[in-house]
């Protein structure tokens, strides 16, 4: 996988199709049934070495496609992070994905990777780094991490017979488009705040390097109980736009930098600026209470 996609993105900057802007590293790593230890270590020698990561794409468990009907649509799993109100930079690693690949090629995931399973993206995850997790649509468990033999009738083993060639290719695609896109884009900005609690407006600022080749931000906004971002407005200047008449209850909000060629950065979510949060204060206003319903069941006596 990853030798096909630097095949792919070599061929694409060789003949001028892509100016990329970021480095693209390709690694393959072992010991991940011993406790993640090769990804463990890349990420420790990434940080060594002084790089800040912008994504990391593992690609684990892609070689086939079982999945009866279609589309046949590889898996992008991500975490969900820590923060309150705020979805993880792996999350939004996701959604840049989908959006670039689009929804016929990927299905998001919500959650960190397969029920009670791990994988080599996970330490860069855990570290704060936008990481997820490519994986075929429907294991077939009788084929992966298994010795190959024959046992019952039934044939264990990883083997090159059971490999979806042309499923594999649109994977590599999928990730190759992804990593040009998001290495020819600006950097995403950071610290993006949200203010205007009781007030009318929602305020969303952010900030970010000078870029001459930055075309200028895109603030993003969602209903609570939607998956994908929408875009509310396009800011050519200024690191700071008030959303007037939109309360900051009812959505979420990100910022993405956008270049002149074109490109995205993965969006950056906003938080509540901590230098404001519980500032308004009540003290003048009137005496009132608040409601709150319950459910319970009583133990002992019957009840």
């Amino acid at each position: 996988m990853s030798v096909e996609c630097a095949r792919l993105l070599s061929k694409l900057a060789g003949s001028g199709h892509a100016n990329f802007r970021s480095t693209i590293l390709f690694a393959a790593v072992s010991g991940e049934e011993q406790g993640l230890l090769g990804s463990t270590h890349l990420l420790e020698w990434l940080k060594q070495q002084g790089y800040t990561v912008g994504g990391m794409l593992d690609d684990d468990i892609v070689g086939a496609d079982r999945a009866p009907g279609g589309p046949h649509r590889v898996r992008v799993f991500s975490g969900n992070g820590t923060i309150d109100d705020c979805d993880s930079p792996s999350r939004e690693l996701a959604r840049a994905i989908e959006e670039i690949d689009g929804r016929g090629a990927i299905r998001m995931i919500f959650r960190v990777d397969r029920f009670g399973r791990g994988g080599d993206h996970y330490p860069f995850y855990k570290a704060g780094i936008p990481a997820v997790r490519f994986t075929e649509p429907l294991e077939e468990y009788s084929q992966q991490h298994q010795t190959p033999r024959t046992e019952n009738g039934v044939e264990y083993g990883d083997l090159e017979k059971y490999l979806d060639f042309r499923f594999m290719g649109n994977v590599a695609r999928d990730n190759a488009e992804v990593l040009r896109q998001l290495a020819m884009a600006p950097a995403p900005p950071s610290q993006a705040t949200l203010e205007g609690a009781v007030t009318p407006n929602a305020k969303v600022s952010w900030s970010a390097e000078e870029d001459p080749e930055r075309a200028g931000f895109e603030i993003l906004w969602r209903e609570t109980t939607e998956a994908r971002w929408e875009v509310y407005e396009f800011v050519a200047k200024g690191m700071e736009s008030v959303l007037k008449g939109v309360s900051t209850d009812n959505h979420f909000f990100a910022v993405r930098a956008v270049g002149k060629n074109g490109a995205r950065s993965i969006a950056v979510p906003t938080e509540m600026d901590t230098n404001r949060r519980g500032s308004y204060s009540r003290r003048s206003a009137p005496l009132h209470l608040d409601c709150a319903s319950f459910v319970a069941t009583r133990t002992g006596n019957g009840h």
